[in-house]
């Protein structure tokens, strides 16, 4: 079959392959190119007229549509969805029982609070952009790469990594943007993911590393060392010093072991990335299988990305499992649309051309695909960006729509595996946590399988079911955590990607 009907009240079908103008389709005559992955109308289509993906309005014909035409942003556009589109949040209306609880595990880390890790890691992170060269120096005398004998003696250790940032000076010293990036770094900071943490500052920085300390609640010890470049003597003695730190912490960490541990202690971060027009058809709604079946199992999911959600949190907020959460949530986009009105955007500024070339029009297409990563399950809590993630099931964080920024406020909340579809391609990794790649189409798999774990694109080609490929993408999480290394991993992606997410001005 050349063509996707996804619901029978849809406006548009989706070509599964290149249609070329003449081609028949029962009683449908393409008019003109439609590519592999875009939309085609149905029927024809008034200017004005709501143009229904998934049986959801993803906008508003911006001209009269022949039946068999493209349907892209020559034709179709936000129109009255812009502002204050209309949508029926129904809080509460489709609250599930809870899922038969089911039972599985991994082999993890436990560490001695009761939380469990997936990785064990030590890390090296800077207060301040000041202290990133430090950082990285300190690190790089561990790196297997370049030092293939400096953790010979500790094989329970995955590695020492620096994660190292932009930000931490030039800021209000009481403002959000501050508050943000220290709740970010505590969040690193306690990872159960980082056996043990050293934190190098500058000296000087508005991130002073004891006023951090107390506004997160933590104190040095054993696993938390923190000492600044201004009190050690300059770069060499600084990098020295964090070296010898390292070298102490080592020999604790290397005392863990991998033991059985139930699947509840797993939090999966899901992103999307390099979306396409299979994205909400083949990945995203297969790892939302993936999701409900972690979810019976006792586990959590966070599900993120505010700017693409937007226009489909209404399916979000009659899954609310209290109306407390629903409006959490809509206070949140609330707040995304009064910050880029600030900045003069607007919410449909996203999708990305990689987006629009794949066949996303606009952004309500784009999140009516990008929620089906949450599942079907009930939504438990709203987060803001890097809060801990204390509830168990699916959760919301909000988030920038930005991968590494997004990802990054996940894995601070107590993320130990990211979950990352991609349609158009993605090189990508998020150190502590594991990062698993998922792509939407197999023409993308066949063309960058070394970044890609799994290939949904077997559903668009037939090869299997959503409830299938959910099922052995929940499988491959459970490896990945009991230690089987992901694509990503064995490229050695994930220090340069710890990404804040910066607020307030740069003074």
């Amino acid at each position: 079959m050349t063509i996707l009907q996804l619901h029978p009240q849809d406006d548009v079908l989706i070509a599964r392959s290149q249609l070329v103008g003449g081609t028949r389709l029962g009683d449908l005559t393409v008019r003109g190119l439609v590519p592999a992955g875009h939309k085609l109308a149905a029927h024809a289509i008034a200017e004005g007229a709501p143009v229904r993906r998934y049986n959801q309005i993803i906008g508003f014909a911006t001209r009269p549509i022949a039946a068999g035409e493209h349907v892209h942003s020559h034709n179709l556009g936000m129109g009255d969805a812009k502002g204050n589109f209309a949508r029926d949040y129904a809080i509460g209306a489709d609250v599930k029982a809870p899922l038969p609880r089911r039972e599985a595990s991994f082999l993890g880390y436990r560490r001695s609070d009761g939380r469990v890790a997936t990785r064990n890691y030590i890390g090296v992170l800077s207060s301040v952009n000041c202290s990133a060269t430090a950082a990285r120096a300190i690190a790089d005398q561990f790196s297997r790469q370049n030092h293939p004998q400096a953790l010979a003696d500790y094989p329970q250790v995955d590695g020492v990594v620096a994660l190292t940032h932009g930000s931490g000076c030039g800021m209000d010293s009481e403002g959000l943007g501050l508050q943000v990036l220290q709740r970010t770094l505590a969040g690193y900071a306690t990872h159960a993911n980082f056996c043990a943490v050293l934190v190098v500052g500058l000296g000087c920085e508005s991130n002073q590393i004891n006023a951090w300390l107390a506004n997160s609640a933590l104190r040095e010890g054993d696993t938390l060392r923190v000492f600044n470049i201004q009190d050690s003597g300059g770069t060499r003695q600084t990098v020295a010093r964090g070296v010898a730190m390292i070298r102490e912490m080592l020999p604790a960490a290397n005392r863990f072991r991998r033991e059985p541990c139930s699947a509840e202690h797993l939090t999966i971060g899901l992103q999307c990335g390099g979306s396409d027009g299979y994205s909400g058809i083949s990945a995203n709604p297969a790892l939302g299988a993936a999701v409900d079946l972690l979810v019976a199992h006792g586990g959590t999911a966070i599900l993120s990305e505010t700017p693409e959600i937007y226009g489909a949190e209404h399916l979000l907020t009659r899954r609310a499992a209290d109306p407390s959460v629903a409006h959490k949530l809509i206070e949140r986009i609330r707040w995304w649309e009064a910050y880029t009105a600030t900045h003069q955007g607007e919410m449909n500024n996203n999708p990305s051309p990689g987006n629009k070339a794949g066949g996303l029009t606009t952004i309500l297409e784009k999140s009516l695909g990008a929620v089906a990563k949450g599942g079907t399950t009930n939504l438990k809590a709203v987060y803001e960006y890097a809060e801990a993630v204390r509830a168990h099931g699916l959760v919301y964080m909000d988030t920038p729509g930005y991968d590494p920024v997004s990802a990054t406020g996940q894995v601070a909340g107590g993320a130990n595996i990211i979950c990352f579809t991609t349609g158009r391609g993605s090189a990508y990794g998020c150190a502590p946590a594991p990062s698993l790649k998922l792509s939407t189409n197999t023409a993308l798999w066949e063309r960058q399988q070394e970044d890609i774990d799994i290939n949904c694109g077997s559903i668009i080609d037939g090869g299997c079911s959503i409830a299938e490929m959910g099922e052995r993408i929940f499988a491959q999480v459970l490896a990945t955590a009991s230690g089987e290394a992901t694509k990503s991993e064995l490229h050695g992606y994930g220090q340069n990607e710890f990404v804040p997410w910066q607020l307030g001005a740069v003074m």
